[in-house]
């Protein structure tokens, strides 16, 4: 499945646009990942434990998307936004939305 933020694929062409295909993920970050990220926060420095939760949460997100278009005959998603938002305190949620395509 190609997957892309671009509205087209150089070499390739669309021979059918099939809609809109979308993919979710919300992670939960459990008490010790918040309060070692806290203390990282208080000290400076990168949180390498929300910045795995946040590709985890991505690369769901993706894969649901591809899903969705290969169930709606797509091979290809092109123009992929990517959106992440907190939803609750320790909820990571990211949504992945692109316009499934059929290429050849």
């Amino acid at each position: 499945m190609l997957i892309t933020t671009t509205n087209t694929l150089q070499g390739k062409e669309i021979v059918e646009y099939l809609g809109v295909a979308s993919g979710q993920a919300i992670m939960g970050a459990n008490v010790v990942r918040d309060f070692l990220a806290g203390i990282t926060d208080v000290i400076g420095g990168r949180s390498g434990a929300y910045e795995s939760k946040l590709n985890d949460a991505k690369e769901i997100a993706l894969r649901e998307m591809a899903q969705e278009a290969r169930a709606m005959g797509g091979n290809a998603v092109i123009g992929v936004d990517l959106d992440f938002e907190t939803i609750r305190d320790g909820m990571i949620m990211c949504i992945a939305t692109g316009t499934a395509v059929r290429v050849k």
